[in-house]
This record gives structure tokens, C-alpha cells and sequence, in this order.
């Protein structure tokens, strides 16, 4: 039996070309650029690999009518811890930069820690946290205690 693992994350997108600006912005590192750029784009992401797919081809795959609307909240949300609060600060100005919106400046967490949101071009919510609890391995993995 396979060992249960997440390998890769797909977002749905209005428009490809515009979110791989964006991600690329953030400093993530296209990879497959021979995939047409219209349809797809794939993103080292660590010890994942992101990818970008038009919304209404994600929704078609998956045995669902499109809908394209990003105001809605989805229940979900991607995370980028970092080893300090200053590295949070620092990927929220990125971000921002990018073009994100911010959902919620960083601030101290009740859980200890210190994190902040924000919103990718297509409503993809996105945690920037320090968590003290989580040690981070060199490649950017979290130490989840037992």
C-alpha cells in the first residue's frame, strides 16, 4: 500500500498566465514551461509541487459545473510557515507586493505563535505563520510534535 503523502496542489484559476506571474512573484520557480501557458503551470513548492489550472477545466475534471467566482469562502487554505516573525512580516510585504490582498496584517496568534493572510489574484487564501511549536527542517518542513 502506497504511504499517504500530499505530492502535489492544484489551484484553480480565471487566468493562468496572470497567477503564474503572481506565484513567480513570490519566488517560486516554474518548472514544465513547455506546458501550454494558457492552460497550466507547475511550481516547485518545496517538498510539493503547485499547480495552476483554469478553474473551469479543474471543475469540468472533477465531474463539476464551473464556477468561477473567488468570493466565496472555500473552507480551505494553503500555509507558509517560517522560522521567525520578522520572515512572516517579510513574506506579507512579498505578497503584497506581488499583488495579493491582505485578509489579516501578522499579529501574535492565541496559539502562541504569530501569523498573518492573504488572498492570491484568484481569492486563494494563504497563512503566513511562525509557530514555535513547529520547528522547520532546512527545506521548509515543519516538525509536527507526536
Amino acid at each position: 500500500m502506497p504511504h499517504p503523502h500530499i505530492s502535489l496542489v492544484t489551484l484553480g484559476v480565471t487566468d493562468v498566465p496572470r497567477a503564474a506571474r503572481f506565484y513567480e512573484a513570490l519566488g517560486f520557480k516554474r518548472k514544465m514551461k513547455a506546458a501550454p501557458e494558457s492552460e497550466v503551470a507547475f511550481f516547485d513548492a518545496g517538498t510539493v509541487a503547485l499547480s495552476l489550472y483554469a478553474v473551469s477545466g479543474l471543475a469540468r475534471d472533477a465531474g463539476f459545473a464551473p464556477d468561477t467566482g473567488s468570493s466565496a469562502f472555500r473552507g480551505a487554505s494553503l500555509a507558509w510557515n517560517c522560522a521567525s516573525e520578522a520572515d512572516v512580516d517579510a513574506v506579507m510585504e512579498l505578497a503584497r507586493q506581488a499583488g495579493a490582498t491582505e485578509l489579516v496584517p501578522a499579529k501574535k496568534a492565541a496559539w502562541g505563535g504569530y501569523h498573518g493572510h492573504f488572498a492570491d489574484p484568484d481569492g486563494h487564501i494563504w497563512e503566513v505563520a511562525h509557530n514555535p511549536q513547529f520547528p522547520l527542517s532546512a527545506d521548509g518542513r515543519p516538525a509536527l510534535p507526536d
